[in-house]
């Protein structure tokens, strides 16, 4: 026969791994919402982006907003002329 402290012990085990199993769940991405893995890594390639248009003397970087969801890069904004939007697409690109 399980004793009272035992019986307590299983169920706050099981309540612990239920409320884990839900926080992973928590975590997964859907197609209108990224994961929590899929988030940190976009948010790494927009620093990328915009770190390598403040470093380019031709690319604006105040006029230029990059967006990043699930690795697809977006790039709006107003550049002074094609040679520039060619230049903010090609640096986006190539990280």
């Amino acid at each position: 026969m399980m004793s009272t402290k035992n019986i307590k012990h299983q169920v706050l085990h099981w309540v612990l791994i239920t409320v884990a199993l839900a926080g992973l769940a928590g975590c997964a991405g859907s197609p209108t919402q990224a994961s929590t893995g899929e988030y940190f890594d976009d948010t790494a390639i927009t620093t990328r982006v915009k770190s390598a248009f403040v470093s380019d003397k031709e690319v604006s970087a105040m006029n230029i907003s990059v967006e990043t969801f699930k690795g697809v890069v977006q790039l709006s904004g107003f550049a002074k002329n094609a040679k520039e939007a060619d230049k903010a697409e090609s640096i986006a690109r190539g990280i």
